[in-house]
């Protein structure tokens, strides 16, 4: 038997999958808590979850994982130096050294100026810099229309560094240089962490005996090898949503579908056409950076099974997430008998922070993020915290060390938050589950007395508030679906028009698939409030690492066409490798449809693909000079090569 092994790390647990790569069937899962300080000993603990004896038959094994996201979130990556070839940069950008030289091309990549006039002003930075950057990134003028200037910076800096290097160009050919070169930032500053990430994955497969190869879903949907993941780490954004997608769609066995991803942190929806993901037309948008990373068309909202239920006139959910109570007790296991005693903060000074189930307990010093600085009333707080014993605090426990009242500080606990000193136990969808039981991973007792306390604000019974809970997730839920087909429709809208009328549904014609642990609980309430084929397939909890698993290898490319000049029958063709010039737009749009399936192929031949197993579509598309359709003032040609990686090989 040959078997693949899946795995996905996501923001609450970590999957692990053996699947049988003759049948696609799924042999055994396994899941465990995502250790967020170190990945690898949630991805162990996860492995060792599975039957031993298979892993010699292992021959595959591919990841998803939330790292590149958190590391760009957080403001993690490892610092790189940035150098500008002909133009200066008028955006915010997370580097500090930055060096501007000549040089830098046209619209038609005609050469602006000479680079290696500033060779020297190249040669002093690299020298000054290399010793506290850990890559460099760089990005020329135009270089979508000729990169051969980022490619001779390229080779002059590694003529004085070993240092990994990145071109603007490699990761998009798309116009707008100031995206262009944060994508390149951002990977630059991905690749040490990826690098060590990859490493001891393969230190974690070494040791249980797993003799395979490795691969990386990407945020597109595809698959990519282990070298490639190293040297482009900024398109495993989102991967995680990207492998739900596909997982999806091979549980179920529909090539088209769209999927609905619950997890700890977030709701991800995304769709499936005839078995390729649907890619959005703008780049992925991470911590506030818009990038111009390919990914899935994907809508996300702040709502998941850790997001924060707090009262105040009426039950509110998120959008911060928090620890769910039942979790946290079973790391404390006195935290049961402090909610039976505790004080139970007035109705009157309630707040998202201040609530009868919030606790806080200290981080250690590698979960906060860089270069923050307390006030010394935020130490002050945050002593008190550490102060009070193993039990996570209470907002009393904190106001009896500091003696001021809660109200003073309950900012300050938001600030500690935030700046990731502290975490927050709070009351949330997945205890609301507990209380139904409708899942029981964890202490029920302890969400039972924080549905209680939160409860008693409301005059509800706790299986009352635990049901609306868990039905106002379902209908925002649903909600986030209906805008997914329909952008143009206001929340509200959505709302009244269709969630709150007993006589009108949303219709869906596709299947809308759940995957996510806690799924079961809301299934029935979508099949009540939407018009729609709603599967939850077998193995649905670890849906995302069965995707890691069964992806493609997906090559996309494209081809510009156009005149040298107004009038002009000479075209000027732009791809992946530079600028052509033909002597008429057929001849150009003949090399270019050459020239894609050259560039899928040889991207297909490093997975052992033969070119007889290759799908490949091109589609064309033009611009009209006027009345006449002879000779296009601009043609675009799109390609996209679909292959399987050969898992079967010993």
């Amino acid at each position: 038997m040959k078997l693949g092994l899946g795995i996905d790390t996501g923001g609450t647990y970590t999957d692990a999958v053996l699947m049988d790569l003759e049948t696609g069937v799924i042999i055994e899962k396994s899941k465990s808590l995502t250790t967020h300080s170190n990945l690898v000993i949630g991805i162990t603990k996860s492995i060792e979850g599975l039957s031993e004896s298979h892993f010699k038959d292992v021959k595959f094994t591919s990841v998803s994982t939330t790292l590149a996201t958190n590391t760009t979130l957080e403001g993690k990556g490892y610092p790189c130096g940035l150098i500008l070839v002909g133009y200066s940069i008028s955006g915010k950008l997370p580097v500090s050294d930055i060096l501007e030289i000549r040089g830098g091309h046209d619209a038609d990549g005609s050469e602006i100026d000479d680079p290696l006039k500033d060779l020297e002003v190249l040669q002093e930075f690299i020298e000054s810099t290399k010793s506290k950057v850990a890559s460099y990134a760089v990005s020329s003028f135009f270089s979508v229309r000729n990169p051969e200037h980022e490619l001779l910076i390229k080779e002059k800096i590694a003529e004085l560094t070993d240092l990994p290097i990145v071109c603007g160009h490699e990761l998009s050919r798309a116009l707008g240089v100031y995206e262009r070169t944060l994508t390149a930032v951002l990977n630059a500053q991905l690749i040490p962490v990826t690098n060590q990430f990859v490493r001891s994955i393969l230190s974690v497969m070494k040791d249980k005996n797993i003799d395979s190869n490795l691969m990386m879903m990407k945020c597109d949907g595809s698959l990519v090898n282990i070298e490639e993941a190293l040297l482009r780490p900024v398109e495993s954004i989102f991967s995680g949503p990207a492998s739900s997608l596909v997982g999806a769609s091979h549980l179920t066995g529909d090539r088209t579908c769209v999927t609905i991803d619950v997890g700890g942190t977030s709701t991800d929806i995304s769709m499936i056409v005839d078995g390729i993901p649907n890619i959005s037309d703008t780049g992925a948008t991470v911590g506030g950076w818009k990038t111009m990373v390919r990914a899935i068309q994907m809508n996300t909202s702040a709502l998941g099974g850790d997001s924060h239920v707090w009262v105040f006139q009426g039950i509110n959910i998120g959008p911060r997430r928090v620890i769910p109570i039942s979790l946290a007790a079973v790391e404390y296991p006195d935290l049961v008998e402090k909610m039976k005693t505790m004080d139970i903060p007035s109705e009157r000074i309630l707040d998202s922070v201040v609530q009868g189930t919030s606790f806080f307990s200290k981080l250690p010093a590698s979960s906060r993020l860089s270069d923050i600085s307390l006030t010394r009333y935020e130490q002050a707080v945050l002593d008190a915290i550490s102060e009070v014993g193993e039990t996570p605090s209470t907002v009393y426990d904190i106001s009896n060390k500091l003696g001021d009242h809660p109200l003073m500080f309950a900012k300050i606990l938001d600030s500690l938050v935030l700046k990731r000193c502290v975490s927050q136990i709070g009351f949330t969808p997945t205890d609301a589950l507990h209380v139904l039981g409708k899942y029981s991973n964890w202490n029920s007792e302890a969400a039972k007395l924080g549905a209680k306390i939160l409860s008693n604000y409301l005059t509800l019974s706790p299986e009352e508030f635990s049901r609306r809970v868990q039905r106002s997730v379902s209908e925002r839920m649903a909600g986030d679906l209906i805008t997914f087909f329909a952008p143009y429709l206001k929340p509200e809208d959505v709302n009244r028009l269709v969630l709150s009328s007993s006589f009108t549904k949303f219709r869906i014609t596709t299947p809308v698939v759940l995957i996510g642990a806690p799924v079961s609980a809301y299934s029935e309430d979508f099949s009540d409030l939407l018009d729609a084929e709603v599967i939850m397939p077998d193995f649905y909890d670890v849906g995302n690492a069965v995707g890691a698993l069964v992806g493609d290898v997906i090559f996309r490319t494209n081809v510009l066409i156009r005149p040298k000049s107004i009038g002009s029958l000479a075209y000027i063709a732009f791809d992946d490798t530079g600028r052509y010039e033909y002597e008429s737009d057929k001849e150009a749009v003949l090399k270019g449809e050459e020239k894609i399936h050259e560039l899928i192929y040889a991207h297909m031949a490093k997975y052992g693909l033969s070119e007889s197993s290759i799908k490949i579509e091109i589609k064309r598309e033009e611009i009209q000079a006027g009345f006449t359709t002879e000779h296009p003032l601009e043609i675009k040609l799109f390609g996209i090569g679909v292959g399987t990686p050969r898992r079967l090989d010993s």
